[in-house]
């Protein structure tokens, strides 16, 4: 393994990417991307200062008017060659991606990538579709109608588990809608971002639409979410990081979007197909070696089919392959970082005084000692309120629990602070609708989990924030709704008047 794939002389002129060129950060402090298969650095650059998030921001601010005033076919347009764009590149992305990140490339491949391009034609399609409540005559006297205005300068800061996607989610709706962006990525994984960015300004996009600033989250981060010229924030993250977010956007009354942690629940009744939902709970629990925050976290599985669950998971568990991400035939990659790792190793290790380490539950050695590895975990007998069970571990490990009563398993679902994603498996439709009622989350798979599409929305409740990407929904989050009203009548002194003064 190694460096497979050089990014030091694309990304040679820095990795700010303000006003349609790529530039060096100014704070003078350094950081490296790691390939966390490797351990091995293979870009390091200057990161962003405060005065590289102002510059980037007034670049957005100036070619606001321009894009804004752009009519919705301009920017569809736009859009569509984007994708086109994207499609020609895809290769390289998903191979960057998988470098910085340590996806297996299977995953970049068949997943991040066409995901990305998809959701690009699908908000070139829905540019054209900003509308509003149709016109009408609501008072009797007046025509009323709703326009979706365009809201100014969007600043974003995505995180480091789907860095292509999550720079796409971001940006595509901001700008479909007539905004224009500043984007901070994770200083992890910053290189898909900027080569998205590029990508935007080979389609024909106009400089200064979107612009990237890689820095910290204390400096870049909150310097942007607090900036007077940013009218919104959408953050994907953490909740305790989520929460920060929160009050330095309230400074200057910001709209704001946060789509933060989960802990999702899979919910296994006791008439369901166990093999579909073993195999459904290996591929949800461990995609993107478990740093997905929709991923399969809480297995309840009712009484009955509980022991064989646990059994055929472990079964399965033991097959996945470990190994170089590059590799066709890998099923998991590393984690992102050797400190990430390590914070999984913790949950799991503590877990061992209260619970029971099923499969997996260690870092492999051999060739891949050197790599931020973690075997596939399968944990039980765990109480409902214990660590492994309420917090976000973020990691390839899944905890089974049983339950007994419908009741109970729907309850259990729902006892944690997150409601992001869960999924209920049965047989039975009227057992699969009422779960889906009463889980609270933002989204309930029925006999699967994970799958998304472009075409509908993605957020959660509770501590997993609010609002949403991809879909038309998403144009709520990044328009302002504006009423316009027209008098009809021409009569200079109005009944409605002689509530103030006069006699009628």
């Amino acid at each position: 393994m190694g460096n497979r794939f050089q990014v030091t002389d694309r990304f040679a002129d820095g990795a700010q990417y303000i006003g349609g060129r790529l530039r060096p950060g100014t704070s003078g402090r350094t950081h490296s991307v790691v390939d966390p298969a490797t351990g091995e650095s293979v870009y390091t650059y200057t990161l962003a200062s405060t005065a590289d998030v102002d510059e980037a921001v007034a670049a957005a601010k100036a070619a606001f008017p321009g894009w804004a005033g752009a009519t919705p076919g301009e920017r569809s347009d736009a859009l569509h060659r984007f994708a086109a764009v994207l499609a020609e590149r895809a290769e390289d992305f998903a191979r960057v991606e998988s470098l910085q990140c340590g996806k297996p490339i299977r995953l970049t491949t068949e997943f991040d990538v066409p995901g990305t391009i998809d959701n690009t034609a699908f908000f070139a399609g829905a540019a054209r579709h900003l509308q509003g409540q149709s016109a009408a005559e609501y008072s009797g006297d007046h025509t009323s109608y709703v326009r979706r205005e365009p809201l100014g300068v969007v600043g974003s800061i995505a995180p480091w588990n789907y860095p292509l996607q999550m720079a796409a989610w971001k940006i595509l709706p901001a700008i479909a809608a007539g905004n224009t962006i500043v984007l901070k990525p994770a200083e992890l994984t910053p290189l898909t971002s900027l080569m998205f960015a590029q990508a935007a300004r080979e389609a024909g996009i106009p400089d200064g639409v979107i612009n990237v600033v890689t820095g910290t989250g204390q400096e870049a981060g909150e310097h942007l979410v607090g900036h007077p010229d940013v009218v919104m924030t959408s953050f994907t993250g953490s909740t305790p990081v989520g929460k920060r977010v929160a009050e330095v956007a309230t400074a200057t009354v910001k709209r704001l979007h946060l789509e933060l942690g989960g802990k999702a629940p899979f919910v296994v009744f006791d008439d369901a197909d166990l093999e579909a939902a073993a195999h459904g709970a290996v591929a949800a629990s461990l995609i993107n070696s478990g740093q997905d925050c929709t991923a399969a976290t809480r297995a309840y599985v009712q009484r009955p089919l509980f022991d064989a669950f646990v059994a055929r998971v472990a079964e399965l568990m033991e097959t996945v392959r470990l190994g170089d991400p590059a590799d066709p035939a890998t099923d998991l990659g590393p984690l992102v970082s050797h400190v990430h790792r390590d914070r999984v190793a913790g949950f799991v290790e503590r877990a061992r005084g209260y619970a029971t380490v099923v499969t997996g539950g260690e870092a492999p050695g051999g060739e891949l000692k050197n790599g931020a590895y973690y075997r596939p975990t399968l944990i039980t007998g765990a109480a409902q309120d214990s660590e492994v069970v309420q917090s976000e571990i973020f990691g390839p490990v899944l905890v089974a629990l049983p339950f007994d009563t419908d009741d109970e398993g729907i309850r259990l679902a729902n006892d944690t602070p997150y409601g992001l994603a869960a999924s209920a498996w049965s047989r039975d439709v009227y057992r699969a609708n009422r779960a889906t009622r009463e889980i609270k989350a933002g989204c309930v798979w029925v006999n699967d989990h994970i799958p998304i599409i472009s075409e509908m929305p993605h957020g959660g409740s509770k501590a997993s924030g609010y609002g949403k990407d991809m879909s038309a929904y998403s144009f709520e989050e990044y328009t302002q709704v504006k009423h316009v009203m027209f008098d009809n009548t021409a009569v200079a002194a109005k009944d409605w008047h002689r509530t103030i003064f006069g006699d009628r």
